[in-house]
């Protein structure tokens, strides 16, 4: 990151799921679809659903842009007690490989260790070999696997 200003961290939403930061909402969808391109054009919309339902999320931004993000969420289930998942983590793709990703996954440690959580979960689509690599130098080991059966 030498010669670039400093990434700062915010959330866009509170606690509570609400957006306390709608600007900043809407300068993060651009770098959101480089990983959900499939995001419904109410994108807005969309976010504000997924927050109700307990997630936030977290832009890495210099300046006036968004640098990256993350969607997080915690629960608590039989397996892991409180657990802390990542539902997307993305960097700008001119970005990448620059300490964007870094530095979420640090404050995501931070936050999952607020809340009581002992280990950070996520999942990756098989196809994503560049990411794979990434969460392995940040110290992610594949655990399980994910099943899926779409509605028949």
């Amino acid at each position: 990151m030498t010669g670039h200003a400093p990434l700062s961290l915010i959330n866009v939403c509170d606690d509570a799921g609400d957006v306390t930061e709608p600007v900043w909402l809407a300068r993060a969808e651009s770098i959101h679809r480089q990983l959900r391109p499939a995001l419904p054009a109410d994108y807005a919309a969309k976010m504000r659903r997924v927050f109700a339902g307990g997630a936030r999320m977290t832009l890495a931004i210099r300046g006036e842009a968004v640098c990256g993000l993350a969607v997080w969420r915690w629960h608590e289930n039989t397996f892991d007690g409180i657990k802390f998942y990542i539902d997307d983590l993305v960097t700008d793709a001119a970005l990448r490989s620059q300490g964007v990703g870094k530095s979420l996954i640090a404050q995501l440690e931070m936050e999952a260790q607020q809340r009581g959580a002992e280990a950070l979960v996520l999942d990756s689509g098989t196809q994503r070999q560049q990411a794979h690599r990434f969460y392995f130098r940040e110290g992610f080991v594949i655990t399980s696997f994910n099943f899926k059966k779409q509605r028949v």
